[in-house]
């Protein structure tokens, strides 16, 4: 689908979505999954609905959270954006989850990641970033060492 909307879609969105800080873990020899995360904002309120990433053979919107004293993890399949509010997907929260991932990812690499936008009017939109790939201890920006 985001090769479909190609840059045009990129460009309609380019000024009412804003995505800032996008990294993902990086991964060991024989590793199939790890987390891409960022801020995303959207200055009229819009639906996060998909992603995916040439890396990954699946990515999903996943949610971590506490249930009964246990973190729990699961697939969701949207994620608001209220309009002007920046949503973090940070470790332990909400993120991307790439799954069956077709070769170890390091620090130092780059990321495609496409995201899937609901717009207000049902539309779905697509936002392509670029993700540098962080060592796998990484912790959000300002907390992590060069």
């Amino acid at each position: 689908m985001a090769i479909l909307l190609g840059v045009s879609a990129t460009a309609a969105l380019a000024a009412d979505v804003e995505v800032k800080d996008a990294w993902v873990r990086g991964t060991v020899t024989g590793q199939k999954a790890t987390g891409a995360f960022l801020e995303i904002t959207s200055k009229s309120g819009a639906t996060l609905v998909g992603a995916a990433s040439p890396v990954a053979g699946v990515s999903e919107i996943h949610e971590m959270k506490m249930d009964g004293g246990i973190m729990k993890m699961r697939a969701v399949e949207r994620l608001e954006l209220p309009a002007g509010k920046p949503v973090q997907l940070a470790p332990g929260g909400y993120h991307v989850m790439l799954l069956n991932l077709k070769q170890p990812l390091k620090r130092g690499d780059s990321v495609a990641l496409t995201l899937q936008v609901e717009t207000p009017g049902k539309k779905v939109e697509a936002v392509q970033i670029k993700a540098e790939v962080r060592d796998l201890a990484a912790t959000p920006a300002g907390e992590h060492q060069h």
